[in-house]
């Protein structure tokens, strides 16, 4: 892989809104050359027999089971509301 140069690390820099100084894009030119030159050895792995995956590990729907449950009692509820009418909570109208 060719080297990463500074202006290139400015110029990533600036399209990510970052500001950086001379010396940061030095210092970074050498960490993203590395990790670039890191990531072009997985270009050399054969993948050509390997199945896509999701997940690394074979998991299939670890959610619980649904299940309906009794709610609360709307007579108790109701005894810890302000004010209600019909069965049904009243709130003050925010909408003319």
């Amino acid at each position: 892989m060719a080297k990463m140069t500074k202006e290139e690390v400015i110029e990533v820099a600036h399209l990510a809104r970052l500001a950086i100084t001379d010396e940061e894009a030095e210092h970074f030119a050498d960490q993203l050359e590395a990790i670039t030159n890191a990531m072009e050895l997985l270009n050399e792995l054969d993948t050509e027999n390997v199945e896509p995956t999701t997940h690394v590990l074979q998991m299939v729907n670890v959610l619980r089971e649904d299940k309906s449950i009794p709610g609360l009692d709307r007579e108790l509820m109701l005894k810890n509301v302000k004010e209600h009418e019909g069965g049904q909570v009243k709130v003050p109208t925010i909408l003319e």
